[in-house]
């Protein structure tokens, strides 16, 4: 069976406006990531939302979810962007347990040239094959539990989230 990708948008799927500074989302950059990457590993693509994840709110995360429940597939990546990540795992982690699903993204653009977008899109084709049910948040090399998980924002850097 294919593994499912399920594109919300984020920083990994943005265009740069050379005119204007800005960014903003034309298509997924997806295809051509996985060809890039030289991936042999079936998968089936669909577009849910193309949105920046500090604009997402609890009806795209409610949509995700349902996508996730509703289709065939066991194994399941979400491109997602990295401010609310934590938030989108956490809800999905609460509700679907019999599928194995990683969040991954980037904290740079892929069309910068210099993205960590294809390298965390590798570690979650890898992460979806080898981890067990749950849900996961993949980046910067590692994998983490929905339930402990954020992101640090003075470092970008992706780390455990410590319980007291």
């Amino acid at each position: 069976m294919p593994i499912r990708i399920f594109i919300t948008g984020g920083t990994f799927d943005k265009e740069y406006n050379e005119i204007t500074g800005q960014l903003y989302f034309k298509d997924t950059h997806l295809p051509d990531l996985l060809e890039m990457g030289r991936c042999r590993v079936p998968v089936e693509i669909r577009t849910l939302m193309m949105v920046d994840s500090l604009e997402m709110t609890d009806e795209d995360r409610q949509l995700i979810a349902y996508q996730c429940e509703q289709c065939d597939e066991d194994k399941i990546i979400i491109t997602h962007g990295t401010d609310t990540m934590s938030l989108t795992a956490r809800y999905l982690g609460e509700r679907i347990k019999n599928k194995t699903i990683v969040l991954t993204g980037a904290v740079i653009p892929i069309k910068f040239g210099s993205s960590d977008g294809l390298f965390n899109l590798g570690s979650a084709l890898a992460f979806v094959q080898t981890l067990p049910p749950g849900v996961y948040v993949a980046m910067n090399g590692r994998f983490f539990h929905w339930n402990n998980v954020r992101k640090n924002k003075e470092t970008g850097i992706f780390e455990e989230e410590y319980k007291n």
